[in-house]
């Protein structure tokens, strides 16, 4: 029996109104997936993806849309008005994706990132981040960070690689009991068969990646997406020119990291130097 096609909204963004056309064109000329995925060149599951508006479209394929359907260039306007806008629910978006990933790169200048985060560690982010919240609600959002982490024991678990500025294991969130054991936390697992974890130095200097975190997701089909987030907003990428771009902003960062070694030795001086 053939799967149940996905729900079309194209009423929520030019996204999901390319969408929506490539299957109504698609459905119009009597085409499977399969027979169009074979046209275009691309999977059946990557068209099935892009007709329910899960990934963007790459760049190659709305002229090809156009000259199979004989469009007049629809697809290539859809696609422009598309690659320019957000995401309208791009932090779900975003942990759909984490959840999905088989590799998992990430670059954190503050705070030591949520995938990797103590129960206290976080207790004591999200205290500070809201004052005003009710302690039911702080507990609230401690389990949804820890259920969050339920992805790095799954099996088989994403390939998780971390870059951590020396300015995270230096700043003593939560006080320095929290703080140690966040430390010890990410000392073990600074290399093991699926997570590594680096510490850039002070020494370095500036770059590119200072104001914010990013995090790369490399999924199943080899295809990848970016997010950036700063203090009160994040952006998802998946277009590939500028997620690739920022691959190499985090491959050149991670050039001039310290060794896995190297690292848990710094953070163990780290964890001694704090107060008793």
């Amino acid at each position: 029996m053939a799967r149940p096609a996905g729900k079309l909204t194209p009423d929520r963004s030019a996204r999901h109104m390319f969408g929506a056309k490539v299957r109504f064109f698609r459905e119009r000329e009597g085409m499977s997936l399969e027979q169009l995925a074979s046209i275009v060149k691309y999977s059946r599951s990557h068209i099935a993806r892009i007709e329910v508006a899960e990934t963007i479209p790459p760049p190659d394929l709305p002229p090809m849309l156009d000259a199979v359907f004989g469009t007049d260039g629809i697809f290539c306007t859809l696609y422009e008005l598309a690659k320019k806008e957000i995401h309208p629910d791009q932090y779900r978006r975003r942990m759909e994706l984490e959840a999905r990933a088989r590799v998992i790169d990430e670059y954190a200048g503050q705070l030591v990132p949520g995938l990797v985060q103590t129960e206290d560690y976080a207790r004591a982010l999200f205290q500070v981040g809201n004052p005003a919240a009710s302690p039911g609600e702080i507990e609230e959002k401690v389990a949804a960070r820890l259920m969050r982490q339920a992805l790095l024991r799954a099996d088989p678990p994403p390939y998780l690689s971390m870059l951590l500025d020396e300015a995270v294991i230096r700043r003593p969130v939560g006080g320095p009991l929290v703080m140690r054991a966040q430390l010890a936390s990410l000392a073990a697992q600074v290399d093991t068969p699926t997570t590594l974890i680096q510490i850039l130095p002070f020494e370095h200097g500036g770059h590119v990646l200072m104001g914010g975190t990013l995090t790369l997701m490399t999924l199943a089909d080899r295809s990848s997406v970016a997010y950036e987030e700063s203090i009160g907003s994040g952006t998802l990428f998946e277009e590939p020119e500028r997620v690739n771009k920022r691959r190499r902003e985090y491959d050149r960062l991670r050039a001039y990291a310290l060794a896995p070694s190297k690292s848990a030795d710094v953070i163990h001086d780290v964890m001694e130097a704090l107060p008793k």
